[in-house]
């Protein structure tokens, strides 16, 4: 389970709009919790670097990567999860979003942005023991 603030999910929410017809994508922050879950204190907007197709494809430059993880550290806070949007095609994970995450144990949130308005977010949690078997697999969004 993930547990977001209403801040938080009307903030990466609201990114997604704003990045509309390309695709937004952030950092969730906070800790991994003794039950499973993961409890989100903040997020970290990052700017898409794919510029060969930002409307369906994202990328975090690894050196803003390591600098929100170590600010996140800093103030007690471990990577938890990523979000990105997909303009106008549904909040479910595509091949490439599978084929890109790498962060196992980690959630990742998509949020389907239709004609520029945040529709349908979902979370999947990234399972495995290694590159070889990983999947995205459904996982509840608590919002509080």
């Amino acid at each position: 389970m993930l547990r977001l603030a209403r801040q938080d999910y009307d903030a990466l929410r609201r990114h997604g709009e704003e990045t509309y017809p390309h695709e937004c994508c952030g950092i969730l922050l906070g800790r991994f919790e003794d039950d499973g879950s993961r409890a989100v204190t903040s997020t970290a907007r990052c700017g898409n670097t794919r510029t060969d197709s930002p409307h369906n494809r994202y990328n975090i430059d690894p050196r803003e990567l390591v600098r929100i993880q170590r600010e996140g550290r800093e103030r007690g806070e471990d990577i938890v999860g990523f979000y990105h949007s997909h303009p106008d095609h549904p909040a479910q994970w595509s091949s490439t979003d599978l084929d890109e995450a790498h962060w196992i144990g980690c959630s990742y949130v998509i949020t389907s942005v239709e004609k520029g308005k945040a529709t349908t977010t979902n979370s999947f949690e990234l399972i495995g023991s290694d590159e070889s078997d990983k999947r995205l697999v459904d996982e509840n969004i608590q919002i509080g």
